[in-house]
């Protein structure tokens, strides 16, 4: 299903380049929503496809044996999502924009950390614990997240070309994870991954817009980067086979988003 989103999402901003691109061959075209971008503020929505991954540093006595890498995260996640858009005009070449959504994403961890077991006597920096067998449902963590975007952008874009005009924008996010289960006092050991709440990120992003005699509508690219780790540590008592492997753990996007305006 996400994935059918996505290749929609592709196929329809081709379309729409495609028949734009026909407008801008006219020589007698008029230019379309001439004081559009002259306005102080506006307003607009988005619908936008995501693959998403995780950024992971393992730690090097439990995540590690022999350079083999005992955690591992799916390689691609495909979602998506929709928010609202609310744009402040600088000047001629500048805009502040301000898009707060909501985005859909499940990722996958798998832990092969059962060699884990021989530091099961502890040491000066890690303590001992009871080794257990891991069946399974211990090695994989399907981890649902339900993430409150706020992304505040700032976008610089060259002159208006007939119809359209290319852009690039970068900022800062403010991301609330609504499944982080941080508060949670259960952990690995009842299956339950816990990360942080609330977030921090970067992103940057290109596209072009395209005016249409009723609105404006802007294909582009977004990259967010998570800066804070995300992880949760385990409960004291919990063997070292999830958490405990994980040095950094952080989220990051590639976005494809549709925007109106």
């Amino acid at each position: 299903m996400n994935k059918f989103l996505l290749k929609a999402l592709v196929l329809t901003s081709v379309n729409v380049a495609v028949f734009a691109n026909a407008q801008f061959r006219t020589r007698n075209r008029m230019d379309k929503l001439e004081d559009f971008d002259e306005q102080k503020f506006s307003w607009g929505f988005y619908l936008n496809g995501n693959k998403l991954d995780y950024r992971i540093v393992l730690h090097p006595t439990y995540g590690m044996k022999d350079n083999q890498n005992l955690v591992t995260s799916t390689k691609e996640s495909y979602s998506f999502g929709a928010g609202l858009i609310a744009k402040w005009r600088l000047n001629d070449y500048l805009d502040v924009r301000v898009e707060p959504g909501l985005q859909f994403a499940q990722r996958q961890l798998t832990f092969n950390t059962q060699s884990n077991d021989a530091y099961a006597g502890g040491s000066v920096t890690n303590p001992p614990f009871t080794p257990i067998p891991l069946q399974e449902k211990d090695k994989v963590r399907d981890i649902k997240s339900t993430l409150v975007d706020i992304p505040v952008l700032l976008e610089l874009h060259g002159r208006r070309w007939y119809n359209s005009r290319p852009y690039v924008a970068a900022g800062v996010n403010y991301v609330v994870n609504l499944q982080s289960n941080s508060s949670s006092t259960d952990d690995n050991m009842q299956q339950i991954f816990r990360t942080t709440t609330h977030n921090f990120a970067w992103s940057a992003e290109m596209g072009i817009q395209f005016y249409f005699n009723k609105f404006k509508l802007t294909p582009a690219i977004r990259g967010t980067f998570f800066m804070n780790n995300e992880k949760v540590a385990d409960n004291a008592t919990t063997p070292p086979y999830w958490a405990s492997a994980i040095s950094t753990l952080q989220t990051r996007a590639v976005m494809f988003v549709l925007k109106f305006e």
